[in-house]
């Protein structure tokens, strides 16, 4: 094992025992340099391994920070990586998806969203509500926020297709990671119209997700409300 991947396994350690808490700053790397005896050089490429696993953020003139993984009272041995980075059209290759979009337009930041999105609470964000539709048939309700500065140039018809798309394809970021929890909870009375559920008939589950750019950077928010007769999660446990 080189050295800089014995920094990145002893910082990651401490990230999953609680050492170092969600969403604090780690040390200087001069501090890590004293710590473990490194380069500065050596203790970059740990931080930069870290960064590419998705579990530290740098903040630009503030430091580097461990990510916030969404939900309370997470294992960390249970976290998951989801595979599904590609967004819903893409998951759903080969099938056709379509959306019908019930808001689209720009907001102030609320308090929860300016936090997770790590903006400032008098921020505009982008905020898209829509039915994501497979084969003709409602499969889920998706509340997107995104921030403006970076996310830019959404339009209707991107809105309408693959936002996933736009972003990679034509602001060409690379989508590199996604914090998730899942939870079960009963559709609203206007869930139940969208997704053309009668009352009772069954829950929705809700994926809360906070998505990363390879960089660190977050660039969504969102909660999706998905029809209990149409999802399965795949995930792939890691120690």
């Amino acid at each position: 094992m080189f050295k800089y991947e014995s920094i990145a396994a002893d910082i990651q350690n401490k990230i999953y025992s609680g050492v170092y808490q969600a969403d604090t700053k780690l040390p200087q790397e001069t501090e890590l340099c004293k710590l473990y005896d490194a380069s500065r050089i050596t203790v970059r490429e740990a931080l930069d391994n870290l960064v590419r696993q998705g579990l530290i953020t740098r903040r630009r003139g503030a430091g580097t920070y461990v990510k916030p993984i969404v939900g309370e009272n997470l294992d960390p041995e249970l976290l998951a990586r989801s595979q599904q980075f590609g967004g819903f059209t893409s998951d759903m290759k080969g099938r056709k998806v379509e959306s019908e979009v019930h808001e689209f337009t720009l907001l102030r930041a609320p308090i929860k969203v300016a936090e997770k999105l790590q903006v400032s609470e008098d921020a505009f964000v982008c905020y898209i509500c829509r039915t994501r539709f497979v084969d003709g048939e409602p499969y889920v309700v998706e509340y997107t926020y995104m921030p403006t500065d970076f996310i830019s140039g959404i339009t209707e018809e991107v809105v309408n297709h693959s936002i996933y798309a736009y972003i990679e394809g034509t602001l060409k970021l690379k989508i590199k990671s996604a914090h998730r929890s899942t939870r079960a909870d009963m559709p609203t009375e206007q869930e139940l119209k969208w997704l053309q559920i009668k009352k009772g008939e069954m829950p929705v589950l809700e994926i809360e997700q906070t998505a990363y750019l390879d960089d660190g950077r977050i660039f969504e928010y969102s909660k999706s409300r998905h029809r209990a007769d149409c999802f399965i999660l795949h995930t792939v446990s890691v120690r």
